[in-house]
């Protein structure tokens, strides 16, 4: 290929690429200003915002002494668990007893360095969920599914979404009991200095079958029964998986497992959740105030591939609307007729 073919190859993906993530963002825009312009639109419900340590491993390997795992260090952490669709009309989210994926947020603070993004300028945040592989292959995908969650979809790209539905059926399956009790992956890669990695938050207490209660917050109140009621204290090995090859770890197909057998996990860091009480309003509010983005990181760690990099205005566009809003609808009252708030 001559370089003004690869020239002209590079300008048609980055247009692309950005015509996709435009698409995301303006459809995402408009659902959130209709079902909840001063919630998230993705991951609104949250089962509680928690409060923790994040461990770095004093006997990491050398390769992998980059950016927070550099030292010895214990960074303080707010850990957000949530299900991933959103609200279901203004006032109303969905119930835990829906199929749904579930989630882990996680912001560690006081961490130094340079960032990729200047709007949190001491944090590091890791977004993971309840599955090891992602729905969508690119941006175009998520573009595509995006679109087909609101009815927008051509034929075509209904067709091309079948995998991506079979994924989200077989994930959405999944029986959750304890948000505190399941592994969670990151299904994206991210640099690890020169390396590639993917990551992983795994429980080092083991989750016990238990009937679902009949309950649409049953999840919130798992983990109040567990930290609280029972003062019990929750405990997660961080782990990365290293790039192998493209065959085996690919780095633009999150769809594709990078498996164990091909890269075993490594263990950097623990997370400790103390026993403790959150189920309150002032830390509710602080929970719908925070901002996770997998672009909130150290430049050694920042994320690759073309889902992240939709991620990346998508998710910044999102949270400056939303607070927008809330800042907004304060310094300019609006009648209830005009905003509609009622929960019911």
């Amino acid at each position: 290929m001559t370089h003004a073919n690869l020239s002209t190859t590079t300008q048609e993906s980055t247009t692309t690429q950005e015509a996709a993530t435009d698409t995301i963002l303006d459809i995402d825009l408009n659902v959130q200003a209709e079902k909840g312009p001063d919630l998230r639109k993705d991951h609104p419900k949250s089962h509680g915002l928690v409060w923790g340590e994040f461990i770095i491993e004093d006997n990491i390997p050398q390769s992998l002494q980059v950016g927070i795992f550099a030292h010895p260090k214990t960074y303080p952490i707010w850990v957000r668990f949530s299900n991933a669709s959103d609200a279901e009309k203004r006032g109303k989210l969905k119930s835990d007893l829906e199929p749904d994926i579930r989630a882990m947020a996680i912001k560690l603070m006081q961490v130094e360095g340079q960032k990729v993004l200047d709007d949190e300028p001491e944090t590091q945040d890791f977004l993971l969920i309840n599955t090891p592989i992602f729905f969508v292959k690119n941006a175009q995908g998520f573009a595509a599914l995006t679109k087909a969650s609101v009815g927008k979809a051509d034929a075509e790209e209904l067709r091309s979404l079948a995998p991506t539905f079979e994924i989200l059926k077989a994930v959405t399956s999944k029986q959750v009991a304890n948000p505190l009790l399941i592994q969670y992956w990151s299904t994206t890669p991210y640099q690890l200095g020169s390396q590639s990695i993917k990551y992983s938050v795994k429980p080092q207490q083991q989750e016990s079958p238990n009937s679902i209660p009949d309950s649409e917050n049953y999840l919130r109140e798992a983990i109040v029964a567990y930290l609280s009621a029972d003062g019990q204290e929750a405990t997660f090995d961080f782990l990365v998986q290293c790039y192998v090859n493209d065959e085996k770890t690919p780095i633009e197909d999150p769809m594709q497992e990078w498996k164990e057998e091909d890269s075993p996990f490594i263990k950097l860091a623990t997370i400790r959740i103390p026993t403790q009480k959150f189920d309150f309003q002032e830390r509710d509010r602080l929970n719908e105030g925070l901002s996770f983005n997998p672009w909130h990181t150290l430049t050694e760690h920042a994320p690759l591939g073309s889902v992240n990099l939709a991620r990346k205005k998508v998710y910044q566009e999102i949270a400056k609307a939303r607070r927008n809003y809330i800042q907004h609808r304060i310094q300019e009252p609006q009648a209830h007729s005009s905003i509609l708030d009622d929960p019911q």
